[in-house]
């Protein structure tokens, strides 16, 4: 009797797994709905893959380029050549949180020059200097540069903060803007 009822739950494992049924797959997983925002009107909306460098991701969403000059509260600032602006998230994906410096991007032009954040430009424009980024942390904020007017942005040259593994991370990654 034990033997038949061995051979019946066999059978039936085995049917079950023959049944011809398509293979299941693990639900989706649950996301944030983020409202959606209008683009400024100087600015183009960049639909980018992130890009990872040490335990930081980036996601370049926004640029602006062309820009003669600069208002802020106080003051208005002329470019040398022309303001580039690129809006960027960050996301802390690492164990533990990190001093993240925005002075630190950079970008690349078509001719391959490396152009670093124009710290005036930031400081007009009320951006963050450094702040530590979390776990699961996201911020967003925007980059300023000042590019010959005759170059293009091609790149971001994005470094994330130092890591356990990385205290130095010097090489950062390039997020390209097209």
């Amino acid at each position: 009797m034990r033997k038949c009822l061995a051979m019946a739950a066999t059978a039936l494992f085995l049917l079950a797994g023959c049944s011809g049924g398509e293979p299941r797959q693990a639900p989706p997983k649950a996301v944030y709905d983020l409202p959606s925002r209008e683009v400024r009107p100087d600015e183009t909306a960049l639909h980018l893959p992130p890009a990872t460098n040490g335990e930081t991701e980036f996601s370049v969403i926004g640029l602006a380029a062309g820009l003669p000059s600069l208002t802020g509260s106080h003051t208005e600032f002329e470019a040398k050549g022309q303001f580039v602006r690129l809006r960027l998230v960050v996301t802390g994906k690492g164990l533990s949180g990190i001093l993240f410096d925005t002075r630190r991007q950079q970008l690349i032009t078509d001719s391959g020059a490396v152009i670093a954040v124009d710290n005036q430009a930031m400081t007009i424009k009320r951006q963050p200097e450094k702040f530590e980024l979390g776990r699961g942390v996201r911020v967003e904020f925007d980059l300023y540069f000042d590019l010959p007017k005759e170059a293009k942005p091609v790149a971001l040259r994005a470094f994330g903060g130092p890591t356990l593994t990385d205290m130095k991370n010097l090489t950062g990654t390039d997020v390209k803007l097209a």
